[in-house]
């Protein structure tokens, strides 16, 4: 199995050492635009395969993309990061010319590969991939619904004092502020989350949720890279590994949900194939509202794209 990841930076170098550690794949393949960055972090990653004892080999290429031919998934982190004060919106342009560029010549050396995208803003930047290769809808997604529920479940397992391994959440809809918690759907050893804690705390953890990446830019100055980098490695390895992993992904809905021609986290099925089911949640009310104004969020962006590449 090869993995290619496009863009070297934190969250693509974070995403090659996820993989190469967990010895996902056979060979992983880091390209970046800067002279000798991808190159010396692939090496460095390879240089601590005798430390932590995994066979994967990293290599690097500055912009050649013959070097990924043959991958069969392909995760695109390409783009600029966010900076204080910028909303993923204001990357549109300039990540929608980069993310379009990847995405051919991934597709011109590796057209039978399943797509990841990583770069924001990420349900349009997935919107943009899928145009571009032309790829049927199952095999180019985004990567969201994964950060955004593991964000949810560190700040659960904080404020219950238990352990994250036992929290499982969904979460829905556009990646940002407009994304769609679903406490119905979280449940800690089994157990419905709403049982253990206030309702003024989860409502605040969910705020925070929403608000997590701009926490994190906050802080630091720039994007997240630890766990956005982790996620897509997770999606990469249900998928090399056809393990049917239940994840929450964006995904271009035609009819789900009873939304058309939208990008938007979902649960899905992902195996070998891909999305290999996505799967229909009974929505209440309430949750049906909050999802349809991220649906509106993210159609608006679209409407932006659609205008740039006219």
């Amino acid at each position: 199995m090869k993995i290619t990841v496009v863009g070297a930076g934190n969250v693509g170098a974070t995403c090659a050492d996820v993989l190469a550690y967990r010895e996902i794949a056979n060979e992983v393949v880091l390209v970046d635009i800067k002279e000798g960055i991808a190159e010396g972090k692939a090496l460095d990653i390879w240089e601590k395969s005798p430390i932590n004892l995994y066979d994967t080999r990293t290599t690097g290429s500055t912009n050649d993309y013959s070097k990924t031919a043959g991958s069969d998934v392909v995760v695109i982190t390409s783009g600029l990061p966010r900076k204080p004060g910028m909303s993923r919106d204001d990357l549109i342009e300039t990540n929608a010319g980069i993310v379009k560029s990847v995405t051919e010549n991934v597709i011109k050396h590796s057209p039978e590969a399943i797509i990841i995208v990583v770069s924001n803003p990420l349900d349009v930047m997935t919107y943009q991939a899928h145009v571009t290769s032309k790829l049927p809808r199952t095999k180019v997604m985004g990567m969201a619904g994964i950060l955004d529920t593991a964000r949810y479940r560190s700040f659960l397992a904080e404020a219950l004092n238990v352990s994250p391994k036992d929290i499982q959440a969904v979460l829905m809809g556009g990646h940002g502020d407009t994304m769609v918690p679903l406490p119905r759907y979280t449940t800690v050893g089994g157990i419905p989350v709403t049982e253990l804690i206030d309702e003024d705390k989860l409502n605040a953890i969910i705020e925070r949720t929403k608000t997590g990446g701009g926490e994190l830019v906050k802080l630091m100055g720039t994007s997240a890279w630890y766990a956005p980098g982790s996620a897509a490695a997770q999606m990469a390895e249900a998928i090399v590994k056809d393990q049917r992993r239940v994840f929450p992904v964006c995904v271009k809905l035609e009819g789900e949900y009873g939304i058309d021609n939208c990008y938007l986290g979902v649960p899905v099925v992902l195996g070998k194939n891909g999305i290999e089911k996505i799967i229909e949640l009974d929505l209440n009310e309430d949750e049906k509202k909050l999802l349809d104004v991220s649906r509106d969020h993210v159609k608006e962006v679209m409407e932006v794209l659609d205008k740039i590449n006219d």
